[in-house]
This record gives structure tokens, C-alpha cells and sequence, in this order.
């Protein structure tokens, strides 16, 4: 069955029921209204391929209908074609100067109205697949520049820059400094061109194929949260945060692609550590097992997240309160984390109290023997 939604809109009932028919007949889905407001409101909810509308209707009229739906950039794409009795050629030329794709004239004939329809539709599917193979293919030349053309020169920055440093007498006064802060320029920009790295490779679908075939039933993810602990104490202990694992040796077997997992872990727990404002504070990750799941839990005892931010946390180039708080990144490292794991069939979920902390806590299905 066709799954592709038509919008009608007519005063004229009968006519109106006639459309359906016709177009329910051919096997699309019809949703019809009387005016244009009322098209206005379904609009929001059943997101048409396709709308044909009558010009002469109270209330908002078609023309008024095309304007209110092209200033909406979510549906300015969506196929429009004018039903109307006027047949004079003044009349075609506005509908078609406004941008509308069709414009039949009543009486019209079935075979008429359903020749439009196919064909609006047809050429419409046609433009969003060459819209999807041209941005598939922007977003491979994106992984290929991100790749080449800055992650190459960044690590001979970085490199470099680690070298003098060893070598710089400390005695050269503001020498190491200038190039400390060199190598925290360097190393934040490698950050952002792997963020988007990853970014892409999962809209492109390469994420998901690593995760394939790397993916295994892993006996010891004690061993694998350990591991990632470890890889971020320098951090830590920098800022003067403790990092600790609360875990039983006996858990149960998950399913995971250790580099996917442990970098969706590790993204937690950098934002742990970004937002424990005191020395002395702790970050903490602890598991527990729960109606069939493995949950994994970063708490931190930072400045929290209010209650209205929540439902924002995972979209991608979110920051909170970016203006207040000097942050690093993109605001992309909850949002990757969250498809990283949504790969594994699991899940994140946050709790906050504002001033007194987060945690946000990874859940992974069990794998029964």
C-alpha cells in the first residue's frame, strides 16, 4: 500500500470526499480540511508529501495557504498544486509564479488528478534522492578534509610542541608557557576535528559497520571500565578531581564494540570532570544490575543541570549557559555519546540536581548464555 500522505483542502465537501476517493482509490493515505487554517493545523501533525488546495475558500484562502506553509522551512519542499474553478490564464500564472508545482481547473478528470499527483510525487521522491546522494557525498569529502587536510598538520603541531617542551630549558623565562599554551590550543582543535570525525562516520553509517564487526560478547567489562578510568586520571587529577570505580567483580556478559563503548564512557566522563567545579571532589562510575540491563553510572558532584536544559542535554552543538560558563568543545560529546550507545541497543539517561551534581547513567542489555 502507498504510504504517501495527501493533504486536501476544499470548501466544497462533496468535492472534497470525491478527491479522497479517487486518491484512496490509487492507494494514498488523505487527509482533507475545509479552509486553510484548518490545513494549517493538521499541517503540525500529519507532515503531507503532497497538498492540493482550492483557491476560493473563507477564511484564508489558497494563496494565502501556499505564503503561511513556504515560510516554514520544514515544509518548503513539500508539492503544491492549485484546485480551483478560475480558469483564467492570469490566474495559472500567479499560482505558478508563486512557486506552485501544478494548477488544474475544475471540473477536472480523475485520470487528470491522478496523473498530477504521481508526478508531483515521482519528481519530488526524485529531487530528495539526489539531495541525499549529494549530501552523503559532501559529508564523505567532510570526513576526508577533517581527516587529511587538518588532523595531519595537527599532529605535527602537537608533536612538535611536545618536543620543545622537553627540550626548553626552564630557565628560558615565558618560553614554556607560550608553548604550553600552544600544545592546549592544539590538543582542543584535535578534539573538535575528532568530534566531528565521529559525527560524520555515524551519519554516514561507518560507525555502525565497526560496530558490527568488532562487536563481542565481553566477559570482563569490569576490566574495560578500569581501563577507561585510567586513560582519564591525568586528567583528572589535574584539576584535582578523584576518579573511582564502585563495581562487582560478578557482572553479567554485554554485548559491545570496546572502541565504541569506551568512547561513548570516556565522553561522560570528561563531562564529569569539566563540571566538578572543586579540588578535592570526586567523579565516580558504578554499575548495578536491573531487570535484565547492566547500568553504568558516572556521577559527578558539580554545578548540576536545571530542570528545564534536561530534555536539551543531547542534541548536538548544545551548550548550556555557554555565555556564563567558558566550556570547551562543540557541544557534541553527550549527543555522540548517546548514538554511540544507541548502537549497542542501549540507552542514556540523565538525573541532576542544580548545585549539587549529575549523573548520567548507560544501560546495556544483557546477553544470556
Amino acid at each position: 500500500m502507498n504510504k504517501q500522505r495527501i493533504l486536501v483542502v476544499d470548501d466544497h465537501e462533496p468535492l472534497l470526499a470525491a478527491i479522497q476517493g479517487i486518491l484512496e482509490g490509487e492507494g494514498y493515505t488523505v487527509f482533507t480540511a475545509t479552509d486553510g487554517i484548518n490545513a494549517l493545523e493538521l499541517m503540525e501533525e500529519i507532515k503531507p508529501n503532497l497538498i492540493i488546495a482550492d483557491i476560493m475558500m473563507p477564511r484564508m484562502d489558497g494563496y494565502a495557504l501556499y505564503e503561511a506553509i513556504r515560510i516554514h522551512p520544514e515544509w518548503i519542499t513539500v508539492p503544491f498544486i492549485f484546485l480551483t474553478a478560475k480558469a483564467e490564464r492570469e490566474d495559472k500564472l500567479k499560482g505558478k509564479g508563486m512557486g506552485a508545482e501544478d494548477y488544474l481547473t475544475k471540473p477536472f478528470d480523475p485520470e487528470e488528478l491522478v496523473v498530477a499527483v504521481s508526478s508531483r510525487l515521482g519528481r519530488a521522491q526524485a529531487i530528495q534522492e539526489a539531495s541525499e546522494e549529494q549530501f552523503e557525498k559532501l559529508k564523505q569529502q567532510i570526513a576526508n578534509v577533517l581527516g587529511h587536510e587538518l588532523r595531519t598538520p595537527l599532529t605535527y603541531v602537537r608533536g612538535y610542541t611536545e618536543l620543545a617542551l622537553e627540550e626548553v630549558p626552564d630557565s628560558v623565562e615565558g618560553i614554556t608557557d607560550y608553548l604550553q599554551g600552544i600544545k592546549r590550543g592544539a590538543d582542543r582543535l584535535n578534539r573538535l576535528v575528532e568530534d566531528l570525525m565521529m559525527m560524520v562516520q555515524i551519519d554516514t553509517g561507518r560507525a555502525a559497520d565497526e560496530y558490527h564487526m568488532l562487536v563481542c560478547i565481553h566477559p570482563n567489562l569490569e576490566a574495560v571500565l578500569q581501563a577507561t578510568i585510567q586513560r582519564h586520571k591525568a586528567a583528572a587529577a589535574e584539576k584535582g578531581i578523584a576518579l573511582e570505580l564502585i563495581t562487582s567483580p560478578d557482572l553479567p556478559s554485554v554485548r559491545i564494540c570496546e572502541p565504541i563503548f569506551t568512547n561513548a564512557l570516556g565522553r561522560l566522563i570528561e563531562n564529569g570532570i569539566k563540571f566538578s567545579r572543586n579540588r578535592g571532589s570526586r567523579v565516580t562510575v558504578s554499575t548495578q544490575v536491573m531487570d535484565g540491563w547492566v547500568e553504568i553510572a558516572v556521577t559527578d558532584y558539580g554545578i548540576g543541570i536545571a530542570t528545564n536544559e534536561i530534555p536539551h542535554l543531547f542534541e548536538r552543538f548544545r551548550q548550556i549557559d555557554r555565555d556564563k560558563m567558558e566550556q570547551q568543545g562543540a557541544g557534541l560529546g553527550l549527543a555522540l555519546a548517546r548514538e554511540l550507545i544507541h548502537l549497542h541497543a542501549g540507552e542514556i539517561t540523565v538525573e541532576s540536581t542544580p548545585g549539587e551534581g549529575s549523573t548520567f547513567t548507560i544501560r546495556l542489555p544483557i546477553v544470556n548464555d
